[in-house]
């Protein structure tokens, strides 16, 4: 059954068909161009960041390494001079080649130790370390290496323990004269210059390392591995052990997977050590490395989809502008065949520009009068929020008489510790926010434990503990306070890992609930409970400073005293309460730990 035709088609419909053809079709083919262009250059950009960096680091371990092998043919040389090429066992010790030996252990912070031996391996050495076994057994590899008339290289090895470790590798030359070996120079060289800059490139977001030609850890940025680590359960520490020769040729950049539950996607780069058969390696998740990427992808789809939209509509807007005075002349057309000939059509392209022009400024103002007000209402649902957070903390507050405006004051002390720590504003608002809830949970606790007066049982106290959890527990659905639950669940962990709810030691603690903690700690301590007066400020912060490193947070409680000593913090006069004796849970301090087990 054919469908009947129109008998004519409106202007209107062509015109607005081409304005949209010939605005949108090609917007949507450009931006996906443009698109795609700068996808490719973020990630090669990327790749090349990754790439300069290894390769930087590889240079500079060569030039080190190619320095330190001159520095010790200098040394060789000026030996066989100052010996006269005789460095037998009545002669090795001789003043002068000890002072040479000093001489080069000095010219140079990384070298930690120096030996020269000679063919019967008996000799002097100089430095601040002593040899141990490890390092002992190296030498005589160098020895027997020596004796063949190669050069050495060692493993990386780690001298010492504690704030006393060192990360050195021994490298030795051969001391030959006229064809006829002499014996070998040693050297240690601490490898501290090399995780100070491998350290540096790890502030900057990338995790770098070392590893040797057999996959094993050299040094690290960080703690997370130890020295000699066999690193080859890394993709791509495998991938360079696997291509032997091959990879001291080539820079190599790969995505792979971390092994382990998550599968996390990286991205890494190795770069050849030629001259020691070592590969510098950087790797980062690649969700990180190509966030900017995905960031320009959603902007750019963003602003198309706008894009399209208003061009739709103006297109709309315009097609009917340029209809109207057509529709004008018809009718005044349909007038004059009626015998009307009073009508006149008056139509000025001059007059028409003018119009469209003034139209499309007053949309420009009713968009940005639109944006204005998005602003606005964005601004008021912000106030909103936060209005609503006070408002929960208030009420938490209120069901314990002792404990009124605490989460206020928490979050005044949180904000001026995490200022003077220099935090960002981002992290500052969520340092905000998450001291204003950190007590959300005791709205689950029963108000015969909350507002108990006096000291509470061993069974109250570990409900009264659960407070934590249930925090969590009540924020964890709304996904925009995701990042208050650290704050919320572990503000009463210890450093020394005797906190709730979990134990969490040290570094596994995250920075937010720290600051949170020595806040607490320190409303607690100036404000009056039933089981204790309120402190003078200076008492609490001696308290606080008792359990600095221990307990609390150091770099957070000498944020705290900096502010105090400024006077940003000034206590108001508590009234006094009678106290009620409180049983000690562990062997804290018992003011901060019965405010812990209240708070």
């Amino acid at each position: 059954m054919k469908l009947p035709m129109p008998s004519r088609i409106p202007v209107l419909y062509v015109i607005l068909g081409v304005l949209v053809l010939i605005s949108v079709v090609p917007m949507y083919f450009y931006s996906a161009q443009v698109e795609s262009i700068n996808r490719d250059r973020l990630i090669t950009n990327e790749r090349l960041l990754q790439n300069t960096v290894t390769r930087s680091l590889a240079d500079d371990i060569s030039q080190h390494q190619a320095s330190l092998r001159m520095m010790q043919a200098n040394l060789s040389s000026a030996l066989q001079v100052a010996s006269g090429g005789d460095i037998t066992s009545s002669h090795v010790e001789a003043p002068e080649l000890r002072a040479l030996l000093e001489n080069f252990v000095s010219s140079s912070g990384d070298l930690a130790y120096a030996t020269l031996l000679n063919s019967d391996a008996k000799g002097i050495s100089a430095g601040r370390i002593a040899p141990d076994a490890f390092l002992r057994r190296e030498l005589e590899r160098a020895f027997s290496a020596a004796r063949e008339g190669r050069v050495y290289n060692g493993q990386a090895l780690m001298i010492g323990n504690g704030k006393s470790a060192h990360t050195v590798m021994l490298v030795s030359t051969p001391v030959v004269y006229a064809g006829r070996f002499l014996g070998m120079i040693g050297s240690a060289v601490d490898l501290q210059f090399l995780i100070n800059r491998l350290q540096e490139v790890n502030r900057g977001g990338l995790t770098p390392y070392v590893v040797d030609s057999q996959g094993r850890l050299v040094v690290a940025a960080t703690n997370d591995y130890a020295t000699g680590q066999d690193m080859k359960n890394l993709e791509i520490v495998r991938n360079f052990v696997d291509e032997g020769r091959q990879a001291q040729l080539v820079v190599a950049t790969r995505e792979f997977s971390l092994s382990g539950a998550n599968k996390t996607k990286m991205l890494g780069t190795y770069s050849p050590v030629t001259n020691l058969d070592w590969a510098v390696i950087v790797q980062k998740p690649r969700d990180d490395a190509y966030r900017g990427v995905y960031e320009m992808q959603r902007t750019a789809r963003r602003l198309a989809l706008m894009a399209v939209l208003l061009s739709v509509a103006i297109s709309i807007f315009a097609a009917r502008r340029i209809t109207n005075p057509l529709q004008v002349l018809t009718e005044s057309s349909r007038a004059i065949a009626r015998g009307d000939f009073s009508k006149r059509v008056t139509l000025k392209s001059r007059t028409e520009i003018g119009e469209l022009a003034q139209t499309f400024n007053t949309m420009s103002g009713e968009l940005e009068h639109f944006v204005a007000d998005l602003k606005r209402a964005a601004n008021e649902n912000l106030e909103l929020f936060m209005g609503s957070i006070q408002m929960l903390a208030g009420a938490v507050d209120e069901k314990d008489p002792y404990t009124r405006g605490h989460s206020d004051r928490v979050t005044r002390y949180c904000v001026l510790i995490a200022k003077e720590m220099g935090l960002t504003d981002d992290l500052l608002e969520v340092v905000r926010i998450s001291a204003q809830l950190h007590d959300v949970g005791k709205i689950g606790i029963e108000d015969r434990i909350l507002k108990k007066p006096g000291a509470l049982t061993a069974e109250e106290f570990t409900v009264m503990k659960t407070h934590t959890t249930k925090g969590a527990n009540i924020l964890r659905p709304v996904a925009q306070l995701k990042e208050m639950i650290p704050g919320i669940e572990l503000h009463h962990e210890s450093l020394d890992g005797r906190g709730y709810p979990h134990g969490l030691k040290d570094e596994e603690i995250p920075l937010v609930p720290r600051i949170i903690a020595v806040a607490d700690t320190f409303d607690a301590l100036t404000t009056n409970r039933p089981y204790q007066h309120a402190h003078e400020a200076h008492d609490a912060l001696r308290i606080i400073h008792s359990l600095s490193g221990k307990r609390l947070d150091p770099v957070a409680v000498f944020a705290l005293d900096a502010v105090y000593q400024r006077g940003e913090i000034r206590l108001q006069k508590a009234p006094v309460l009678p106290p009620i004796a409180a049983p000690q849970p562990d062997d804290q301090p018992a003011a901060v730990t019965v405010a812990a087990a209240r708070l």
